[in-house]
């Protein structure tokens, strides 16, 4: 294993002198762990005795979670939310595009398809801004005062995705910006290439941003640390806060191979969010997009409890089979 993939473990050692508030944080984990992976009656995946994948869908999970029972959110959503429609889905497997894009091969690689957001209407513009809103009343109630969420998006439907978050009751803390230089963007108009050939028709993508959002609470943030062992971010080291831009390269195999979801994250970027989500250390992680279980794997290989959910049976069954393989894996830096 590499030295930060070393340094996501946390290896400090069990203490017998911890105060009374932190005994008290972990035994409530440890409650809200055995309620929660058994909650409902759905299909589930037991990935670890840390992990528990559900099959089912985010509204009625997240309108039976328990409120404050969930310690933070790292999730990758449906940016538009249209791209993983059935109608859009299905095309997408069968290589036809629909609202993915389908890059022809170059050099004689194969390109990734990538959604195409700029053919939202109107009509899908609001229900984008609806959906979310009703995802993020379903997570303010779930978490505890002081957790916080991470969330995807792209830079054309951001504004309209981190704005549901704080109209729904969050605090807005932020963006984290990922440099990865991406397929989007950056072309010549389609049918007049030569003619136009200095000219692209949108900047070529070269960041993703994840919104940071935190739960209101009273009183201080060390007050609020002992009470629901939330509230902060954990830092990188004693000489180095967590920052707001990550560089982090498209994922590459053999992550792409053991699961091959249109948007896998890599592990090297994922782990360094759910570390910091979780200030202490204690607590359990919802990505109630979990798709090929990237933040599930992540949760498992910095030593934290995640539960995660999806509604598609693909995704569902492809995350069994590459947990154990991707929160294993060595991270390099890039």
């Amino acid at each position: 294993m590499s030295l930060l993939g070393t340094l996501f473990r946390d290896t400090s050692p069990i203490r017998g002198d911890e105060p009374a508030w932190e005994r008290e944080l972990k035994q409530c984990e440890e409650s809200s762990w055995a309620t929660l992976r058994n909650l409902g009656a759905q299909k589930r995946h037991h990935l670890s005795e840390r992990t528990t994948y559900v099959l089912s869908d985010v509204m009625k999970w997240l309108a039976d979670l328990p409120a404050n029972s969930i310690h933070a959110v790292v999730t990758d959503p449906p940016y538009g939310m249209i791209e993983y429609e059935d109608k859009n889905h299905a095309k997408l497997r069968k290589g036809r595009g629909g609202v993915w894009r389908i890059p022809p091969s170059f050099d004689g690689a194969k390109r990734r398809p990538v959604p195409r957001f700029t053919v939202l209407s109107k009509e899908e513009i609001v229900n984008l801004h609806g959906f979310f809103s009703s995802v993020a009343y379903g997570i303010l109630k779930a978490l505890v005062p002081g957790g916080h969420v991470f969330v995807a998006s792209n830079p054309l439907v951001s504004t309209m995705t981190f704005h549901a978050f704080m109209e729904s009751g969050f605090e807005k803390r932020g963006e984290v910006i990922r440099l990865v230089q991406t397929l989007r963007g950056g072309d010549r108009p389609k049918g007049a290439e030569e003619e136009f050939s200095d000219l692209s028709v949108m900047p070529r993508s070269c960041w993703e941003p994840w919104g940071v959002f935190r739960k209101p609470f009273e009183g201080t943030v060390a007050e609020n640390l002992r009470a629901w062992g939330t509230g902060a971010l954990r830092r990188i080291s004693d000489v180095e806060p967590f920052k707001d831009v990550i560089q982090c390269s498209p994922t590459r195999s053999p992550e792409k191979d053991i699961a091959p979801h249109p948007s896998l994250k890599p592990q090297r970027f994922m782990r360094k969010l759910v570390r910091a989500a979780l200030p202490l250390g204690i607590g359990i992680i919802l990505d109630p997009f979990a798709g090929s279980g990237a933040t599930l794997a992540a949760a498992e290989a910095v030593g934290s409890r995640a539960i995660g959910t999806d509604s598609d049976q693909e995704y569902f069954a492809m995350a069994k089979q590459a947990f154990r393989a991707l929160s294993s894996m060595p991270t390099e830096k890039g």
